[in-house]
């Protein structure tokens, strides 16, 4: 495949040829994954390192796993203990990282925009693997691959991204990648998470679950991310989870078909009941912990073969 880019920062700039030659690859690596087998050659003598200034359990084990599996030398820098810690700015890491001549460095941060800094002063390939509320490719990506899979294309397909839209850098990767790749999206949840400018990136708005779940083909839940908000834009958790918290009476509205997803971490009880989460028939946020790996060796592999272009 062709993959004109020297990073991953964002969907949002990508053509259809790209992400679907991003997600054939990932195919690829599903294959090989489920047969057991490797590809330690393919980056041997490369050096991975994941910087994470969030806490993180599936993207950063993801990417580990990805890396080992491709043969990368693969290191976790643990920001706690890092001299980030003690004062260190974002570009003083980046020279110290540039000295230490790594290939692919992932970076997670909780300001939209920092990996987009560290691409500009670093020699090596960056992948954003989430930046505040600004965008999480890798993703969309495996979101995309898992809708892929179950559904045969991505085209028509009708999305409803569900919950705190506002503060989810997941809901505006998969709003731009859905978008580019031929489906209707929805985004549901209170008028206090929506964006004021939702409407612009060419998605419907729905304030209430059962009318924005009604005839779709995928729903996509996101946490609430309390974390992020400066004050209390939502009441009770109980009070959350009546409205606009995922059960079986509001996935009534959907397709008997629907398909049913989630980022990770979940809050049950909270976005979603445990009944509709743990569904054999409808949730494939197990499968989309699977499709994390092999998108990232796709992602990986890809922007190893750049740096042996450019370098």
């Amino acid at each position: 495949m062709r993959y004109p880019h020297r990073h991953l920062l964002a969907i949002e700039g990508l053509h259809p040829p790209e992400i679907a030659g991003l997600l054939d690859l990932a195919e690829s690596y599903v294959l090989l994954n489920r047969s057991g087998k490797t590809q330690r050659d393919l980056l041997r003598g490369r050096t991975l390192i994941n910087l994470f200034y969030e806490d993180s359990t599936r993207t950063r084990t993801s990417f580990e796993l990805a890396g080992k599996r491709l043969g990368a030398d693969v290191i976790n820098m643990s920001v706690s203990t890092s001299s980030v810690n003690k004062g260190e700015t974002l570009l003083d890491t980046a020279a110290t990282l540039n000295a230490m001549r790594c290939d692919l460095l992932v970076v997670r941060h909780d300001q939209s925009g920092a990996p987009n800094l560290l691409a500009q002063k670093v020699s090596s390939a960056v992948i954003n693997a989430g930046d505040g509320t600004h965008e999480h490719p890798t993703q969309a990506l495996l979101d995309a691959l898992t809708l892929r899979r179950r559904r045969g294309t991505l085209e028509g397909l009708l999305v409803a991204i569900c919950g705190d839209v506002l503060h989810s850098r997941v809901a505006r990767s998969n709003i731009h990648l859905l978008g580019t790749m031929g489906c209707r999206v929805r985004v549901v949840g209170p008028p206090t998470l929506i964006p004021a400018a939702a409407a612009a990136l060419g998605v419907e708005v729905f304030h209430d679950m059962q009318a924005g779940l009604q005839g779709v083909d995928v729903v996509m839940m996101l946490r609430l991310q309390r974390e992020r908000m400066a004050r209390s834009l939502v009441p009770s958790a109980r009070e959350y989870f009546r409205f606009f918290g995922l059960d079986a009476a509001k996935l009534a509205s959907a397709k008997p078909d629907v398909l049913v997803m989630h980022p990770g971490p979940m809050n049950r009880g909270v976005e979603i009941d445990s009944a509709v989460a743990d569904d054999p028939l409808h949730s494939v946020i197990g499968e989309q912990v699977e499709m994390g790996v092999a998108v990232r060796m796709a992602v990986l592999d890809v922007l190893s073969r750049g740096g042996l272009r450019n370098g």
